[in-house]
């Protein structure tokens, strides 16, 4: 019994000196990473609720984090696709305004250009996802319900791929992880414990609306491939994909799809193209929708009824050089117009 006792002692400080350690290096790895990770605060066009058809003001909020001295900095898509002005703000104070320069909705990721390089920045590193395993432990970094650079800690509970979880995301591929996220946190790093990019934040499942231990990122590889070397074309819209019963609802002629304009970004290139965003919301079946709007029907020929078809539109749309024209084919007050305008990125 004493010889137990005695192992049982011997083992505490052990076990004690190594919890330290790794409490101390996450320390000290958090301290390295947190000046590159921003508050990003966003204001919108979006319709009023109670059935008003009234625009209004709203200010929006997530995360970011510095990826390059020149001013880029990697966010979630959903947090600044339709932002009229984006404001970026650093761990010293210091606030610049940005601008989206690409964004891919289907996998929840954008890239923003600040006006000028912060001072004395500090630049994240990219890591490779693919090299990340479940049960790694990674941390995140953001801005939950509005209080700054909060660490949260977790593992990595899963690897999705596309459509796994979320069938909007068709190009995302997502870590599962138990850390901490909440609003606020989307657009924010997550890190391993080397202090690299793994992931970019950007949903939880939830049933009460807070942490629930169900949060998803998109990976660092896929972040990269879409912004980095594809570069997505950001449109500065906001839309829901009609088919089936709702396409019959809105009367989108056949062969019955079309995207459901909501809200449009203040000059971006969708508003400079003239399209329209929507003046009302209303609830249609289990969908709360911004009506009113467009619908478009076909992006530079290309009809989003076809397999693939809006990915392969915005494709096109990427491949445009300035000053090249650009068509898009709306439903507006039940008439087909088609809209053409000088592409501008």
């Amino acid at each position: 019994m004493r010889l137990r006792l005695l192992m049982l002692l011997c083992l505490v400080p052990a076990g004690t000196g190594r919890t330290a350690a790794a409490d101390q290096a996450l320390s000290d790895v958090f301290k390295r990473v947190n000046p590159a990770v921003v508050e990003i605060h966003t204001k919108e066009t979006d319709v009023a609720r109670g059935g008003i058809a009234q625009q209004v003001s709203v200010a929006g909020l997530g995360s970011g984090v510095l990826i390059s001295l020149d001013g880029k900095v990697l966010t979630a898509a959903h947090v600044v696709q339709t932002a009229d002005a984006i404001e970026v703000e650093f761990l010293t104070g210091e606030k610049l305004k940005a601008r989206v320069v690409s964004s891919e909705p289907a996998a929840d990721v954008a890239l923003l250009q600040l006006e000028r390089s912060p001072r004395g920045p500090f630049v994240a590193k990219l890591g490779d996802s693919d090299a990340v395993e479940v049960g790694e432990q990674v941390f995140v970094v953001g801005a939950p319900l509005g209080v700054s650079h909060t660490l949260t800690v977790g593992y990595i509970s899963g690897r999705r791929r596309p459509n796994a979880t979320f069938s909007g995301m068709s190009r995302a591929e997502y870590f599962q992880t138990d850390a901490a996220v909440n609003q606020g946190n989307s657009g924010g790093p997550m890190f391993n414990m080397q202090g690299e990019i793994i992931g970019i934040v950007s949903y939880i499942l939830s049933h009460s609306g807070g942490s629930e231990g169900l949060g998803f990122a998109i990976t660092s590889k896929v972040a990269r491939q879409l912004m980095l070397e594809q570069k997505s074309f950001w449109s500065g819209v906001n839309g829901y994909m009609l088919s089936g019963d709702l396409a019959q609802v809105f009367n989108v002629p056949p062969p019955g799809v079309g995207v459901l304009v909501q809200r449009i970004a203040a000059d971006s290139p969708a508003e400079r193209a003239g399209l329209k965003g929507g003046t009302m919301r209303a609830t249609i079946g289990d969908e709360d929708l911004i009506v009113g709007g467009d619908i478009v029907l076909a992006i530079q020929g290309v009809s989003l009824a076809e397999p693939s078809g809006l990915a392969t539109a915005r494709q096109k749309i990427t491949e445009l050089r300035p000053g090249d024209p650009a068509t898009v084919t709306v439903l507006r007050g039940g008439r087909t117009v088609i809209l053409t305008t000088t592409f501008q990125p």
